[in-house]
């Protein structure tokens, strides 16, 4: 799955190359995208790097190859990463059967890797599943997330764990959220809401508190629980 600036900058890379052969520059890509800084079209092009769309080819400036095209022909709506989230059983919590003893584990869509700390790239694509036991969901659909990052320690957050995502599009103050960032960045935060603006706030010292207009933030869905490995 890509992201909206992701389908973007690969179909613009894509025609430029079928029209003139040579792929665009960064300043191109730039304006083409209406971002305001290149370091912004080296995440979007190192994102379709590792994701087997496009390739580098060394010694050669300006040389970009596209490798194969997205699934779908549209990306993703403005606003939604759409997690993908498959419909029916999965990810939902079952009532179980009036004879059975023990509720059986729910199979939770795990989508990719999510930032607990400095913001990356929007959720990836589905990688597999999880069996969670019913008691640690919410009613409506779930997801999981790799946490990757140290903001959230404090909150009992590490790297390495499974984030337990009930997909949803509203918050409350202090709720720990999934939250996208102008459309392009995910972080895992806890909310606050500010008068109009909403601040995405860690839970490490060395981390600052971000205040963002509400323009710029969609809320993805809410943390109802941890899976740790050891």
């Amino acid at each position: 799955m890509l992201t909206r600036k992701q389908h973007e900058l690969l179909r613009f890379i894509q025609e430029r190359l079928k029209e003139s052969g040579v792929p665009p520059s960064f300043d191109e890509m730039k304006e083409a995208l209406d971002l305001k800084s290149k370091s912004g079209i080296h995440r979007l092009i190192t994102a379709l790097e590792e994701r087997g769309f496009i390739r580098r080819l060394p010694n050669r400036a300006r040389a970009l190859e596209v490798i194969r095209q997205p699934e779908q022909s549209a990306g993703p709506a403005r606003g939604k990463f759409s997690p993908s989230v498959i419909e029916g059983s999965l990810g939902r919590v079952r009532p179980p059967a009036q004879d059975d003893d023990v509720a059986m584990p729910v199979a939770v869509p795990l989508m990719g890797r999510i930032a607990a700390g400095v913001p990356r790239e929007a959720i990836e694509q589905r990688m597999s599943t999880v069996s969670v036991p019913p008691e640690m969901l919410a009613r409506g659909e779930h997801y999981a997330l790799e946490v990757r990052g140290d903001s959230m320690i404090e909150a009992g957050i590490l790297e390495g764990d499974l984030a337990l995502i009930r997909k949803g599009d509203s918050a409350e103050t202090g709720d720990i959220v999934v939250a996208l960032i102008d459309d392009e960045e995910a972080t895992l935060k806890r909310l606050r809401k500010r008068g109009t603006s909403i601040a995405l706030e860690a839970a490490n010292p060395a981390y600052e508190t971000r205040v963002l207009g509400p323009d710029r933030v969609q809320i993805q869905g809410k943390l109802v629980g941890l899976i740790r490995r050891y």
